[in-house]
């Protein structure tokens, strides 16, 4: 197995010249990753939890065999899942998944109920009764499911809403109140608490967003992580008082040290870290390795100045806004060109360093979201200095699509 503890150390200087020679007999579009830049990122995340467990976003990796490298790694436990399907398969070999979204998928429920080994390792999650009553309904008298709820983490100030639009359940009362449903309702147990305040973790902090400054954004994370702390603190409390949990989850990558800071959670779930996609590029408390990246070959030169690759057009999901692009990392003094974009099957580039690019060479360029990019590309291959070591399947590579 993959061992991140062995892993060389990590240099930023000569980063994509190595990537770049480690895949030089590699047609493009390629997915490389440095071993060394994800064993740096796995590391900080650690440090930076200060003794907070952190459980692994699997829909951020989507690659079983780093799965496990990261899960072998101290600090780590346990996986976070994004689908039913998916929590089932991981539980094969990992006995720790919580399943971070509430899942009606009936095929997959009528197999958690008939795998025991799944239903003493995989927490669904719900936040509303009617998660029950179609299980309840779906399957009657069903085996005892594992549960956690969700606690609504965004903020609010009067109308405005900064955050996701995930459960229903804002106050610790209505947390409470459906707590006290799954407690005695026959069939399931309540195991734990989930609460992402996506609005910390997911939300560059050093880049304007839209029309809101950096220093605006900086302000609203103060005011919600202090709301925050007291109403999280109020919802486990009034929950640990009808039930004992064995965790609290909460956070990501993007808010590892607040919430560490936070004595009502026990684990941070987090992944997206370990890769270094672009967009922590705009967080100022932290700076992760560009661990993960793609290269795309060379195979026009509409003119001066100007290359078109082969591919490329993997926009990230999210806000449609530029900074879902991929970006040209290297060679330096490139960018896509704005009046096409990242295309289906060509990609544009311009700058300075065109005209020194030949038909058949690669340009390197990042993506937006860290697993994402796992769907465009059925393998990782592993760079080691400047050698390729292994390539390592995607879940698309195991015919295992998240969505």
């Amino acid at each position: 197995m993959l061992d991140l503890a062995t892993a060389p150390p990590w240099s930023a200087h000569g980063h994509w010249e190595r990537m770049d020679a480690a895949l030089a007999d590699t047609d493009g579009p390629v997915a490389a990753l440095s071993l060394g830049a994800l064993a740096q990122n796995a590391r900080d995340m650690v440090a930076r939890a200060g003794g907070t467990s952190l459980r692994l976003a699997t829909k951020s990796v989507r690659c079983r065999p780093l799965i496990d490298a990261v899960l072998a790694t101290p600090g780590w436990r346990g996986v976070l899942a994004a689908t039913l399907p998916e929590a089932l398969w991981l539980s094969a070999t990992v006995d720790d998944v919580l399943l971070g979204y509430p899942s009606v998928d009936r095929a997959a429920l009528r197999a958690l109920v008939a795998d025991e080994r799944a239903l003493e390792r995989v927490t669904i999650m719900v936040d509303s009764a009617e998660h029950l009553d179609l299980i309840d309904a779906l399957l009657p008298g069903h085996p005892e499911l594992r549960v956690a709820l969700e606690l609504d983490a965004s903020f609010r100030l009067g109308p405005w809403r900064a955050g996701v639009l995930r459960s229903p359940l804002r106050s610790p009362q209505q947390l409470a109140a459906l707590a006290r449903t799954v407690v005695e309702r026959r069939g399931f147990r309540l195991a734990g608490l989930m609460s992402y305040e996506a609005q910390i973790a997911g939300v560059q902090d050093d880049r304007r967003r839209g029309l809101r400054p950096a220093a605006a954004i900086r302000a609203m994370q103060r005011r919600s992580r202090a709301e925050l702390l007291d109403r999280r603190a109020a919802a486990v409390a009034a929950v640990r008082a009808l039930a004992p949990l064995e965790f609290v989850n909460g956070g990501g990558t993007g808010s590892i040290e607040a919430t560490a800071a936070d004595g009502a959670v026990t684990e941070i779930g987090a992944g997206s870290g370990l890769f270094g996609a672009h967009l922590f590029d705009g967080y100022r408390g932290f700076r992760p390795a560009p661990a993960l990246a793609f290269a795309l070959s060379v195979v026009r030169r509409p003119g001066p100045g100007v290359v078109t690759l082969l591919g490329g057009g993997w926009v990230s999901s999210g806000p449609t806004v530029l900074h879902r692009d991929p970006v040209v990392v290297w060679p330096e003094g490139l960018r896509i060109v704005p009046e096409e974009g990242p295309g289906e099957v060509q990609t544009p580039v311009r700058g300075s360093a065109a005209d020194r690019l030949r038909i058949g060479d690669r340009v390197w360029l990042r993506h937006a979201k860290a697993g994402e990019l796992c769907e465009r590309t059925d393998a990782l291959h592993l760079v080691d200095g400047e050698r390729v070591v292994d390539a390592l399947p995607t879940y698309r590579g195991e015919g295992r699509g998240l969505l």
